[in-house]
């Protein structure tokens, strides 16, 4: 920490012979570390990561399905021969899946959460070090520079112009000043300044260690996808029960001579009710999606969001960092009203005292300038994204005093002054511009800015990411609305936006005429692209107006001053080399900080979402069809047509292999809302048209075979036609075609083909068509009901759209 001396108000310094010599606290000892080791008093709160393995296994194998599944098993296997159970096995080897594929997220996610964790400084025996946040005991003193998050509680044991953010704690949106002996609270952020502090509490004593863990769990919740696919279940699992109820009653009256096979029969009809694999699937296309991305670098920190990303239609960028490499070059510096160079070229370079952890355009100075010896930092006000300026007092080493502010010529500079006409030039080329300015005012002054002298202006080049206009363009191209929101000059964040060809980049706004009404900002943000001069606090504001609009929003950021609107946005999206602050509130993290990710993140999320919906269709018209086939059945006190190794069959063909395949397939069409609407308008004529052939077909079987074997005839005519339907439903769902999903349905067709021809395979399944009459009455009856999906369906989409 640097050290500084006040300076009195008649100029001169409170001490003749320098500054006061500062003790800084060396922090506990190793042995201190080791008692307090030894006591338990660790901050063992676990890092962010995915679900345990436990939680895993039981998540997968202690479900509702499962249970009513196994117990039907079970009875299955102690009534009828193993064909009939089939489907318990099929139900082993699904859990099986998941679990593999989520231990394998579970892996992704915990290499990647390592790697992304913040490592706070932490001081002991004298000495700084970076450490785990697990590795923090009670009393240790840790070091905080801007964007730090404060990671367990303490009180203020050093500060330099300190600001701490706890609006994510408190709801002020106001930084707050702490000064030595202040309280701190974990879960809060440095926005200015710098400091240390001592840790009073830790572990899951710590003010947000218990949010935090409860937040930042690997999860499978609170996404439209999983809320739909429970309703959706849970009106099934009502649907079923009565449905259930009334074919075991019936099937015991109707088969009273044969008890065995009316249980087998009524399992049979209860079993095709359950789309068992659909959470599967769901699961199975979220971890995939996880390891798939963790291959790029990039760590989803909360499950959802993979699904969040694919439904944005707007994303927020910041510029320095996103568009731009967080390194700058200076390029030039140009003196005012006849500044002397050499002058300003040390003030710039004493600079670089004032600030322990200096900022992009900071650093740029501090390569540039070097440090004199002669000059001391007597005092300094550290920047601010909310006053777009810092400050600092020297000493100059032959007696004089001075004060200046470096940060936004447009802030500092009155409107209207000659000077600021110069600088838009600059700033019309891309160029960052920041004005040195001497001022009589002191720093701690609420008027500092008031009266400053221009000095001279620096003028700082930043680096285009080479990859930034290839991701703008394929935002573009995806329909999705890109909006620069940046706290530098509105110009010049319009040029590097217009360098990289953005939609929109030559009409900026300069965010300090932006309406404060919210819906007038949000008609502001509709009709424009590049927004410059934004504060902390609009940036959030920003967030608000464009989701009132009804937008999903997706930020992206890394510095302190992306935080709140980063934790607003539906989707947050820092980078790896980010603010501690962002990394901890952003639901996606880019470790290899690639903007151009991003494409790769929202490719996943429209594959996952796009897939499952369309998957979903095939598993819930299929529990349409066997609940209506159920109470066709009991209505009409026949047996129920199909046994349990027939249905297992079918969906296995029409369902299970198919529905795999589909829902890892690419898929770029942006997810849609109302999930559960838009399969079921899908799912329920389906169902409805799929029962009532396959039910036609069964009754005239009855009224046509006769004597023994006629059941078993009547079940295979009936098991081709529901086959047929269901391969309609598959072949419009897997629709529009490429080779791989031609290939895909045919070779379903010929599996079923060949279980009709091979002669052990038909005894296997019992299905052994007899005759030629019905077997081709149960294909024209399967046609008509083809066509009549083709229609249902066409007119949904024009009755009911998307």
């Amino acid at each position: 920490m640097t050290q500084r001396a006040k300076i009195d108000t008649d100029g001169s310094e409170a001490e003749a012979v320098g500054p006061p010599v500062v003790h800084r606290p060396a922090g506990l000892t190793s042995a201190e570390v080791a008692e307090r080791v030894a006591r338990g008093e660790v901050n063992d709160v676990p890092v962010r990561s995915s679900r345990s393995t436990k939680d895993i296994v039981r998540g997968n194998v202690f479900t509702r399905f499962n249970a009513i599944i196994g117990v039907l098993w079970v009875i299955m296997l102690i009534v009828a021969p193993i064909q009939d159970s089939l489907f318990g096995f099929v139900i082993i080897a699904n859990t099986g899946i998941g679990i593999i594929q989520e231990l394998r997220a579970k892996k992704t996610l915990d290499g990647l959460a390592v790697i992304g964790e913040a490592k706070p400084t932490v001081r002991r025996d004298g000495v700084a070090a970076e450490l785990s946040t697990s590795e923090i005991v009670l009393g240790d003193l840790i070091e905080l520079g801007p964007g730090d998050k404060v990671v367990v509680d303490g009180e203020v044991a050093e500060a330099d112009s300190l600001e701490i953010d706890e609006s994510l704690l408190t709801g002020e949106a106001d930084p707050v000043v702490k000064k030595p002996g202040d309280p701190m609270m974990s879960g809060s952020f440095v926005v200015a300044g710098g400091g240390a502090f001592t840790a009073t509490k830790v572990g899951r004593e710590a003010y947000a260690a218990q949010l935090a863990e409860e937040a930042s769990r690997f999860t499978l919740v609170h996404s439209e996808l999983r809320t739909g696919i429970s309703t959706i279940l849970k009106y099934v699992t009502w649907m079923m029960i009565p449905t259930a109820i009334g074919l075991v009653i019936s099937q015991l009256v109707v088969k009273d001579d044969n008890f065995k096979d009316a249980i087998a029969r009524t399992v049979g009809g209860i079993v095709p009710m359950i789309p068992e694999g659909l959470v599967l699937l769901t699961s199975v296309a979220f971890a995939i999606g996880v390891v798939r991305l963790g291959r790029k670098q990039c760590l989803v920190q909360e499950l959802p969001a993979i699904e969040g990303l694919a439904r944005v239609d707007v994303v927020c960028l910041d510029k320095t960092g996103t568009l731009t490499e967080g390194g700058m070059d200076v390029t030039e510096v140009r003196p005012l009203g006849g500044a002397d160079e050499t002058y300003v070229r040390t003030v710039l370079g004493a600079f670089g005292e004032s600030d322990p952890r200096p900022n992009a355009s900071l650093q740029a100075i501090i390569d540039a300038y070097p440090d004199t010896v002669e000059w001391r930092c007597t005092e300094a006000l550290p920047f601010s994204s909310a006053r777009k300026y810092s400050g600092a007092a020297f000493s100059e080493g032959n007696g004089e005093n001075s004060t200046w502010l470096l940060g936004a010529p447009d802030v500092l500079l009155p409107a209207g002054d000659p000077t600021l006409t110069e600088i838009d030039h600059l700033n019309e080329q891309g160029l960052r511009v920041l004005l040195l300015a001497r001022t009589a005012n002191e720093l701690d002054s609420p008027e500092v800015a008031t009266g400053a002298h221009p000095t001279a202006l620096v003028v700082l080049e930043q680096r285009l990411r080479p990859d930034a206009a290839d991701t703008l363009a394929y935002f573009a191209d995806q329909n999705v609305a890109t909006k620069v929101i940046s706290g530098d000059n509105a110009v010049s964040v319009g040029a590097v936006a217009g360098k990289l060809d953005m939609p929109g980049a030559a009409n900026t706004v300069d965010a300090r005429t932006l309406p404060t009404d919210r819906e007038e900002m949000a008609k502001v943000l509709d009709e424009n692209a590049v927004f410059g001069r934004v504060t902390p606090q609009q940036k959030r504001d920003m967030v608000a107006a464009l989701q009132s609009h009804g937008h999903t929003v997706a930020m992206t950021g890394d510095g302190v001053n992306d935080v709140l609107a980063l934790k607003d946005a539906d989707i947050g999206v820092s980078m790896g080399s980010g603010s501690e602050a962002t990394r901890a509130v952003a639901q996606i993290v880019l470790l290899n900080n690639s903007f151009a990710t991003l494409p790769s993140v929202v490719a996943e999320g429209r594959r996952v979402i796009g897939n499952i919906t369309r998957v979903a269709t095939l598993f819930l018209t299929k529990t349409v069809y066997s609940v209506l086939l159920a109470v066709l059945v009991v209505c009409s006190q026949v047996e129920y047509p199909f046994l349990p190794r027939h249905l297992t069959l079918l969906s296995t063909l029409t369902i299970g292999i198919p529905a795999f395949f589909l829902a890892l397939a690419p898929n770029k069409e942006r997810a849609k809302p109302n999930f559960v609407r838009r399969v079921m308008r899908y799912a329920i004529p389906g169902g409805v048209i799929a029962a009532a052939a396959t039910f036609t077909t069964y009754l005239l079987a009855r009224h046509h075979y006769s004597g023994e074997g006629a059941l078993e005839a009547e079940t295979s005519a009936a098991t081709l036609t529901l086959f047929l339907v269901s391969m309609w439903v598959l072949a419009i769902i897997a629709r529009p075609y490429t080779w791989w999903r031609l290939t895909l349905v045919a070779t379903m067709g010929g599996a079923f083909l060949l279980v009709l021809v091979v002669p052990w395979l038909q005894d296997f399944f019992a299905l052994k068509l007899v005759g030629t009459t019905l077997p081709w009455a149960a294909v024209a009856i399967a046609a008509a009901g083809g066509l009549l999906l083709e229609v249902a369906w066409r007119w949904v989409d024009r009755r009911f759209p998307a």
